[in-house]
């Protein structure tokens, strides 16, 4: 499983996001959907999405093995529950460039990847 840090890589490309946080996200969930659904990512994907970005996308299913989940407060804390949780059926790769997230996830077994390995395979 992948466990996207949404506002972490969403916020690697300075390409405007902070005008339009629910845009940015819809546009990053739609991006994971089709690169899931055309066979660059192989994993089933779960995005934390935090603040405004919420709005973006509603929680739940956002396409075949992508799921969106909102964080209640700090995305961090979401995103480390939903790894812990994933670590249990397998492998977890978490998707951040956040060094206290990375060493956190990482300590529980998770490998971590940064922004650019993602936008690497969403852009081809």
């Amino acid at each position: 499983m992948i466990v996207v840090d949404a506002a972490n890589v969403v916020g690697s490309r300075p390409d405007g996001w902070w005008k339009d946080r629910a845009g940015a996200a819809r546009r990053l969930v739609a991006e994971i959907a089709a690169a899931v659904e055309d066979g660059r990512l192989e994993e089933e994907v779960v995005v934390v999405l935090e603040g405004a970005a919420r709005d973006g996308v509603g929680e739940g299913p956002a396409g075949d093995r992508v799921e969106v989940v909102h964080a209640g407060g700090e995305g961090d804390v979401t995103i480390v529950e939903v790894a812990r949780q994933a670590l249990e059926e397998g492998e977890v790769v978490v998707v951040t460039a956040d060094r206290v997230l990375s060493s956190t996830t990482s300590a529980r077994g998770a490998s971590v990847r940064g922004p650019r390995w993602l936008w690497e395979k969403l852009d081809r």
